[in-house]
């Protein structure tokens, strides 16, 4: 008997005050941080030049901070953001310690709330609190995020898994 993919949540299965352990993890590699400094142009020589970075207060290369960002979002998706229409926002984006090449990261996700949308009703809008941490489980980024989610039964059909 076929058993149907995970197909990610819609807007009424999301509850106020619900946390997600996000399951997946992610060693950052110095192939990581350089692709994604070079193909956004950040030019600060502290994310890709290892004795530029030996000078500095970390003494190592600094993995950039949008990566950072972006990596955590995607440790997010399958539980928060399968079925979003959109994004709405990022906002209090706090960067409290440094990312290192060789770190891994995990994150949780907290929603803040949620509302129909008056515009659209096909979906609802969620706001969540997203926190990644490293091995130590240090803090390294939260932010709030708000996004629109599919009503279930709207929106595309994924493909078969």
């Amino acid at each position: 008997m076929e058993k149907p993919g995970w197909r990610g949540r819609f807007f009424e299965d999301f509850e106020t005050g619900d946390l997600y352990r996000h399951r997946l993890a992610r060693t950052v590699t110095e192939s990581d941080n350089t692709l994604f400094t070079m193909l956004t142009l950040n030019t600060n020589p502290i994310h890709f030049d290892a004795e530029y970075a030996k000078a500095t207060e970390f003494g190592q290369i600094l993995v950039n901070s949008c990566y950072t960002l972006s990596l955590v979002v995607g440790l997010s998706v399958s539980d928060l953001s399968e079925n979003v229409m959109a994004n709405l926002g990022w906002n209090d984006i706090v960067l409290p310690n440094p990312v290192f090449v060789g770190d891994t990261i995990r994150a949780h996700s907290t929603i803040l709330g949620k509302r129909e949308s008056k515009s659209r009703p096909s979906v609802g809008i969620v706001e969540a609190e997203t926190v990644g941490e490293n091995q130590r489980n240090e803090r390294v980024i939260s932010y709030r995020r708000t996004f629109m989610v599919f009503r279930r039964g709207f929106g595309p059909t994924a493909a078969p898994a």
